[in-house]
C-alpha cells in the first residue's frame, strides 16, 4: 500500500506506517525545520510545502492519506476557537484533497480535545463524501512511553468496505508495557527522544538532559526550540505502526 502524508511534521505517522509495511509516495509540510528532518530521512520522497497548493493536479493517487492537521485552535492550551479557527481550519484543505484523490483509507490525528471541538465536522464531511469512520483516543503510555500524551486517531474508509471494519479497540494497557517499547531517554521537558526495547530498559528508566536552559546563553544544542516544538507536535511512531498493521490486516482479510 502507498500513502501520502499531509501536515507531515517530522514524520511520526510516516515512520510508523512504513514500519507496518506501507510505502510513502509524497509528503506535504510547510515548516522549514521539519522539512529539513524529512529531507534527511526520506531523501527520495516527493515533497510539497503548502497544503493549499496541492491536490489532484500534482499529487499522485495513493491508497491512504494520513495527517495530523493543526491543533492550535482545538487544543485546551489555546483560545479554543475550534475547527473553524484560522489554523485548525486547514481541515477544509485536508478534506478537499481527500475528495480530489479519493483514497481507499484516511488516517486523521489530532489532540483528544477534537472529540468536543471538531469531530462532528470531520465525521460529517467524511460521511458526505461516502466514507465510514472509526476513532479512538490512544495514549502514548499504552505503547511504551512514560508519558500519557492522549491523541485521537480516526480511520475512514469508503462505504463499499462497510461490510467489515478496521478494529481500533485498544488492547494494550499500561500494565503490559513489557510487551511493547519503553522510552529510556528523555529530554528536559519529558519529551521522548528515543524508544528502546525492554531488553535495553535500565534500572532507573530515566536519563535526563541536565543542560540548563539559561536566558541569553548558548546551551550548545542547535535548533533546540525548533526541535522541542517539532517533538511536541509529533505522533508516536509505534501508534501509527499499530494502526497501519490493523489496516493491512483488514485489507488482506476483506479485499481478496
Amino acid at each position: 500500500m502507498r500513502f501520502g502524508s499531509l501536515f507531515a511534521g517530522i514524520g511520526g505517522l510516516d515512520l510508523g506506517l512504513e514500519h507496518s509495511g506501507m510505502n510513502c509516495a509524497w509528503q506535504v509540510e510547510i515548516d522549514d525545520h521539519c522539512t529539513r528532518v524529512l529531507e534527511k530521512h526520506w531523501p527520495n520522497v516527493k515533497r510539497y510545502r503548502d497544503v493549499r497548493e496541492v491536490g489532484a493536479h500534482n499529487l499522485e493517487p495513493v491508497d491512504l492519506i494520513c495527517g495530523g492537521f493543526p491543533c492550535q485552535d482545538i487544543s485546551g492550551a489555546g483560545k479554543r476557537e475550534g475547527i473553524g479557527g484560522k489554523r485548525s481550519g486547514l481541515w477544509t484543505e485536508y478534506y478537499r484533497i481527500i475528495c480530489e484523490l479519493r483514497p481507499r483509507y484516511v488516517l486523521v490525528e489530532n489532540v483528544s480535545a477534537i472529540l468536543v471541538r471538531g469531530m462532528d465536522v470531520v465525521l460529517g464531511d467524511l460521511a458526505a463524501s461516502g466514507y465510514d469512520a472509526e476513532w479512538q483516543c490512544l495514549p502514548a503510555s499504552a505503547f511504551g512511553a512514560r508519558h500519557r500524551r492522549d491523541r485521537a486517531f480516526l480511520v475512514a474508509y469508503t462505504d463499499k468496505r462497510a461490510n467489515g471494519h478496521v478494529e481500533l479497540c485498544l488492547t494494550k494497557t499500561e500494565g503490559e508495557a513489557e510487551t511493547g517499547l519503553r522510552c529510556s531517554h528523555w529530554d528536559q521537558f519529558g519529551l521522548v527522544t528515543r524508544l528502546v526495547a525492554p531488553s535495553e530498559w535500565t534500572a532507573t528508566g530515566r536519563e535526563c538532559d541536565t543542560r540548563p536552559l539559561l536566558l541569553r546563553n548558548d546551551d550548545g544544542v542547535p535548533h533546540r526550540v525548533d526541535r522541542l516544538r517539532a517533538l511536541g507536535n509529533a505522533v508516536v511512531p509505534q501508534i501509527a505502526e499499530w494502526i497501519g498493521r490493523c489496516i493491512m490486516e483488514f485489507e488482506a482479510e476483506h479485499m481478496q
